[in-house]
């Protein structure tokens, strides 16, 4: 990975670790335009302002529009969620681990007293 890379890399992880960033992008990655009331629902627990303040971000960053009917991904957005899809499928993979460990932990100290 050349410099330029790692630091395009770099940037766009600072704006996705912007609280709820990724959130945003979850949400509105079925394609469908949002309003502001049902994208702030569909986040969960983002305060109007919070929720303000991404948009600007994501928007500037042309991840997010809005048009008439809502907000929506861009192309860039949408092919960043399509890649986000990849997460979803090893967070499966990786809490059904987590929960054998879990309950293997659970059954060795139940042994143990």
């Amino acid at each position: 990975m050349t410099v330029k890379d790692n630091a395009a890399v770099i940037q766009l992880f600072d704006l996705l670790e912007s609280r709820y960033a990724m959130r945003v992008i979850w949400a509105l990655s079925d394609g469908h335009p949002q309003t502001f009331r049902l994208l702030q629902d569909s986040v969960g627990g983002v305060t109007p302002n919070t929720l303000n303040t991404r948009l600007k971000e994501l928007r500037a960053a042309r991840l997010v529009d809005h048009a008439g009917s809502g907000y929506r991904l861009t192309s860039q957005g949408a092919d960043l969620a399509r890649r986000l899809q990849e997460v979803q499928q090893f967070a499966g993979k990786w809490s059904q681990h987590q929960a054998r460990v879990a309950a293997s932990t659970a059954h060795l100290h139940s042994l143990g007293t």
